[in-house]
């Protein structure tokens, strides 16, 4: 259901003389797309072209109907996210999503979906929550895993909101890693892994959108009691000392502890 209102909302055409299929073939096709989309070759070709693979082939794996305990994993950039969620996927079962390796690894397969996203990220466009909510739906549907970490994501209310709408579910954890500004600036410029954006102006901006993008998610899951916060400053050890308090108070056991010991 929720796949023909994304379709129809996104792909709605500009003019009224363009019939409207019926309930029947909406039902029989699962998502129609009129045969004249409108600019075809403008900006909104690749979303269009997108739309059309991933509701044409979503279900197709038969999907999995049993929800997996959800945790959200937020943090600003050079908040040590990344590796705490390594750990915490290891020593308590999750399975680790990320979105943005998600992405990557659709466009690294050289799918036509793949290819169609990097033409959206070449645009200097954002791709669509719509998009990377399929991803990560057919992602949880494709893991065993009883527990799901989802790394980075939601990014704005965008994200959460299209999340919500399109799983038809909330997360059952938020974790956020609270670091102080200067901590990841001197965090980002010291890390030294090549990447381009980890100058002093591209890393004030990249802080600059998580504060503006990213926190009122984080108010929004606060104010729904799901928010956890942990204090991001210390030694790696220390933070996932912090980590495992938290999981211990919510009735997690550690899984490396217990297969060690094979229970």
């Amino acid at each position: 259901m929720w796949r023909r209102r994304v379709g129809a909302l996104l792909l709605r055409p500009r003019s009224s003389s363009i019939p409207t299929p019926s309930a029947t073939h909406r039902r029989r096709h699962h998502l129609l797309l009129p045969v004249s989309v409108p600019d075809e070759k403008g900006p909104l070709a690749s979303n269009v072209l997108l739309l059309r693979l991933f509701t044409s082939q979503a279900g197709a794996d038969g999907g999995n109907p049993r929800k997996p305990f959800i945790a959200f994993v937020l943090g600003g950039p050079g908040s040590g996210k990344g590796t705490q969620c390594t750990r915490i996927a290891s020593d308590f079962g999750f399975a680790h999503l990320s979105a943005g390796d998600l992405l990557r690894n659709e466009i690294a397969s050289g799918s036509e979906k793949g290819e169609l996203i990097l033409d959206i990220i070449k645009e200097g466009r954002i791709v669509p929550s719509e998009i990377t909510v399929e991803l990560i739906r057919k992602a949880m549907e494709s893991t065993d895993a009883k527990r799901v970490l989802i790394d980075g994501f939601p990014r704005c209310e965008e994200n959460r909101i299209a999340f919500e709408r399109i799983t038809g579910t909330e997360p059952d954890l938020v974790i956020f890693f609270d670091c102080p500004e200067d901590e990841m600036v001197k965090r980002l410029l010291g890390r030294n892994q090549g990447r381009v954006d980890d100058n002093i102006e591209t890393i004030k901006k990249r802080l600059k959108v998580f504060e503006n993008l990213n926190i009122p998610v984080v108010d929004y899951y606060s104010s729904r009691g799901k928010v956890h916060k942990i204090s991001a400053t210390g030694t790696e050890e220390e933070i996932f000392g912090a980590v495992r308090k938290l999981f211990a108070s919510l009735g997690f056991e550690n899984f490396v502890f217990h297969k060690s010991r094979g229970l």
